[in-house]
C-alpha cells in the first residue's frame, strides 16, 4: 500500500511524502540530497518494501511536492527543524537514511535527542569538509539545469541565495559526538564529496559507527548503483532493527526477558537510608512504584545482592528521591561502585531522619511498612511520612536501557 502524505514542518510548512507499506512495519525515513527530490529513492523505497519495511520517502521543502515557502526560508536549520517536526509525527522511531545534504540534516537534528526521535541512522556520501568553491560549482550547475529546463522545475531556485554552506562542518564535528544511536556511514570510494581521511575523521567522532566504502563506485543513490547499496542496508537494517520480534519462554536467554522488561518506560529514583552508624546509603532503582493512597502506600524492589541491601531491608525508615532531567550524572553514581556517592552530591537529613537529595523531581520519607522475597530481588514496602515535589522540573527517564527525557509534541 502507497499513498502521498503531508506532514507539517518547521513554521507550519507543508511537507510531502510517500507513504509505503504498513506502520506496524520496522520505519524508514529517506532523505535526499540538496538539487534531488524523493524519486532518486525510488528503487531504494521499493527494496525496503519488499523485505518487509515501513517508508517514509520525504520531499525536502523546496523540492518536490513539498511547499516552495514564499519567504524563501532555505537557511540550514529550518531544514533541521523540518526533519525534528516530522520525526515528532511519526508512530515509531525509524532509521534515517540520507544522503548528501541530507546526511547534514540529520546528523544536526539529531545530535543530543537522536534516542527519542530515531532508530538508528545511516549517511550515505556525506560531504566531510564544506568545500565553498566545490559547492558553488554544484549550485551554478543546479541552477543552470533549472533555467535551461523547457518543463517544470524539480526544486526552488532560491534555495542557492539563501542556503550557507560556510561553517556547516564545524557544527557536524560538534553534534557528531552527541549522535547516540548506530550509524552507518557508506560512501563510494570515487565519490569528490570527500576523501577517504576526511570520511575516518568523521566516523571516528561517532560513539556507535560502523564505516563501508565502496570501491569502484562514484556517488551511491543513482539507479545503476541501487543494488549495491541495498545490500549494505538491508545487511544493516537487519543488525540493527531487526523485523522478526524477540521472544522469551521459560529457559530462555534472561536478557530477552530483561529487554522485554525494558519496553516499560519508568522513571528514575535513588533509595536513601542511614545505616546503624548513622552514615548515608543509596542506591539506584527505577522498580518503584505507588501502592495505595489510604493508608499512604509504595514499594521499591531491591537486588539482593545489591551493597546496601541488608541494611535497606532491615533499615526502619528510608527515602526515595524520584530524579529529574538534571540528574542524570547522581543516577550513574549512585549505581556504580567504589565512589562516594554522597560527597558530590547535595542533600540533607530529613524531616524523619532519611537522607534526602536536594533538587530531586520528588521526595517520599517513608516508614517500613513490610518486607517481602522476590526471587533475586525483595519488596519493600513503606507507608509515606512526608512527600514532597518541584512542579517545574521533568522527569529523568528510563527506557530499553537509556536515559530518556520527555519529547513534548
Amino acid at each position: 500500500m502507497s499513498y502521498v502524505r503531508e506532514f507539517k514542518g518547521f513554521a507550519g510548512i507543508r511537507l510531502e511524502a510517500d507513504d509505503i507499506g504498513s506502520a506496524d512495519d520496522p520505519s524508514i525515513l529517506l532523505l535526499h540530497g540538496g538539487g534531488q527530490t524523493r524519486k532518486v529513492w525510488a528503487d531504494v523505497a521499493d527494496a525496503l518494501h519488499q523485505t518487509g519495511r515501513h517508508v517514509i520517502n520525504l520531499d525536502l521543502r523546496g523540492h518536490g511536492g513539498s511547499e516552495w515557502p514564499e519567504d524563501g526560508r532555505y537557511d540550514f536549520d529550518a531544514y533541521v527543524e523540518d526533519l525534528r517536526a516530522v520525526l515528532s509525527q511519526m508512530r515509531t522511531r525509524p532509521v534515517v537514511v540520507a544522503a548528501m545534504l541530507g546526511g547534514w540534516i540529520a546528523t544536526i537534528a539529531l545530535a543530543d535527542e537522536a534516542a527519542t526521535l530515531a532508530a538508528g541512522l545511516v549517511l550515505v556520501d556525506l560531504p566531510a569538509a564544506d568545500d565553498v568553491a566545490m559547492a558553488k560549482a554544484a549550485s551554478e550547475k543546479l541552477r543552470r539545469s533549472v533555467t535551461s529546463s523547457l518543463g517544470n522545475p524539480e526544486f526552488d531556485v532560491r534555495i542557492f541565495d539563501q542556503f550557507e554552506m560556510t561553517g556547516v562542518t564545524d557544527r557536524i564535528a560538534v553534534a557528531a559526538p552527541q549522535v547516540n544511536i548506530p550509524v552507518l556511514f557508506v560512501r563510494g570510494a570515487l565519490s569528490d564529496l570527500a576523501n577517504s581521511e576526511q570520511a575516518a575523521a568523521f566516523v571516528s567522532q561517532l560513539s556507535d559507527a560502523e564505516a563501508v566504502e565502496v570501491e569502484d563506485s562514484g556517488p551511491l543513490v543513482t539507479a545503476e548503483r541501487a543494488d549495491s547499496f541495498n545490500g549494505l542496508l538491508l545487511d544493516f537494517l537487519e543488525r540493527k532493527q531487526p523485523r522478526f520480534v524477540p521472544e522469551f519462554r521459560k529457559g530462555s536467554d534472561a536478557r530477552t526477558f530483561r529487554d522485554a522488561l525494558g519496553c516499560f518506560a519508568t522513571g528514575v529514583t535513588i533509595i536513601t537510608a542511614m545505616d546503624p552508624n548513622g552514615k548515608p546509603i543509596g542506591l539506584t532503582a527505577n522498580s518503584f512504584t505507588s501502592v495505595s493512597l489510604d493508608p499512604p502506600l509504595l514499594l521499591v524492589c531491591i537486588a539482593n545482592n545489591a551493597g546496601s541491601a541488608a541494611i535497606m531491608r532491615n533499615a526502619e525508615r528510608f527515602a526515595v528521591n524520584v530524579l529529574q532531567i538534571g540528574q542524570q550524572p547522581t543516577s550513574n553514581r549512585f549505581a556504580g561502585k567504589g565512589e562516594d556517592r554522597f560527597a558530590n552530591t547535595p542533600w540533607e537529613v530529613g524531616e524523619f531522619g532519611t537522607p534526602v537529595l536536594t533538587g530531586s523531581l520528588s521526595s517520599f520519607e517513608c516508614e517500613r511498612n513490610a518486607s517481602h522475597d522476590g526471587g533475586d530481588h525483595f519488596i519493600l514496602v513503606g507507608r509515606v511520612l512526608k512527600a514532597m515535589f518541584e512542579p517545574r522540573r521533568d522527569p529523568l527517564l528510563y527506557f530499553r536501557g537509556k536515559y530518556r527525557r520527555l519529547h513534548f509534541a
